[in-house]
């Protein structure tokens, strides 16, 4: 993500369900459509944390800029 803007993110979204012996379980990748670059996730809660690290990076992006 270095080289967008940290006033914008794009990503294509997939979700699949996987059956598992305790139950179903979701996975998710994320693929940036200018760099074809995907990331893959075993389940939603690891998706959440990244989307949350990428928010609080762009912030701090933006707060450096601001102050520059």
């Amino acid at each position: 993500m270095t080289d967008q803007s940290p006033h914008y993110m794009a990503f294509l979204l997939r979700l699949w369900r996987v059956d598992e012996v305790d139950g179903v379980q979701w996975r998710a990748s994320l693929e940036e459509p200018n760099t074809g670059e995907r990331r893959g996730f075993a389940d939603i809660d690891r998706l959440c944390a990244f989307l949350e690290e990428q928010c609080r990076g762009s912030a701090s992006q933006l707060t450096e800029t601001d102050q520059g």
